[in-house]
């Protein structure tokens, strides 16, 4: 996932450098953008049955065409707390739905939702109501890879059936290719002080499970999977491009 956003960047900035000198104030421009986000979203599909809502955060680098035309590559990190399958631990655990440590102590065991998506993104500014052209309506689509898994951690380190490479019966660890859509609003400031984007972002993963074995059901885990994400995706938005220079005039 890192090298090939770090291409993009060094390319982004050679781009930057012979970028023709325009104004931002009444012309559209050609600039490079990196933009972290932070989105909350609500699971669908299959997703909705082992997880709740969770949230990302991630960054984005590409480059903005004088047609408004957006390419960008992008990688978010998924985090969540609420697991709705419990029945995950199932075959270690008491009356009462406890599991007891090597101790003889309650263990205690949490339980998370963790992941991330990578993207290719192709989009358009179409401009409305800003200060100057490069704002607008802002669409994207994009293809690329969604993985999420349930990360266990045992606090006490109590539960030897818990920890090195058995933790992989348990953690449900699933991947597969996506597709994502984007529609909201982009803002690039006249004095590059305040720029951001806003609005939905829908994710849809044609996934699968990864484990061989669930030791808690005893059966495979190799399905096929349809995961839906469903949320609000906000960013900051750092454009580079070079200013023109403030014209005077003598008479």
């Amino acid at each position: 996932m890192k090298k090939p956003i770090l291409t993009l960047i060094l390319f982004c900035f050679g781009f930057y450098g012979v970028n023709a000198q325009s104004s931002v104030k009444d012309s559209v421009i050609k600039c490079v953008l990196v933009s972290p986000s932070f989105s909350i979203q609500i699971p669908g599909g299959d997703m909705a049955n082992r997880f709740g809502t969770n949230s990302t955060v991630g960054i984005s680098v590409g480059l903005k065409n004088k047609k408004n035309w957006t390419f960008s590559l992008e990688g978010n990190f998924i985090f969540g707390t609420q697991i709705k399958e419990t029945s995950i631990f199932s075959n270690l655990t008491v009356d009462g739905g406890y599991i007891i440590g090597s101790d003889g102590l309650y263990a205690d065991i949490r339980a998370y939702e963790r992941g991330y998506t990578v993207f290719a993104n192709v989009g358009k500014i179409i401009p409305y109501k800003g200060p100057n052209p490069n704002c607008g309506i802002f669409l994207q689509a994009g293809a690329g890879f969604l993985q999420h898994k349930i990360r266990i951690e045992d606090k006490k380190n109590a539960v030897p059936a818990l920890q090195g490479d058995y933790l992989q019966g348990y953690d449900r660890l699933t991947n597969g290719i996506a597709l994502r859509q984007f529609i909201g609003y982009a803002y690039l400031g006249n004095k590059r002080l305040v720029n951001f984007f806003g609005g939905l972002e829908f994710v849809e993963g044609f996934t699968q499970g990864k484990r061989n074995f669930n030791y808690s059901t005893g059966l495979s885990d190799t399905g096929s999977r349809f995961d839906l994400l469903m949320g609000i995706k906000l960013g900051w938005i750092m454009p580079f491009y070079k200013q023109a220079p403030e014209k005077f005039y003598t008479y």
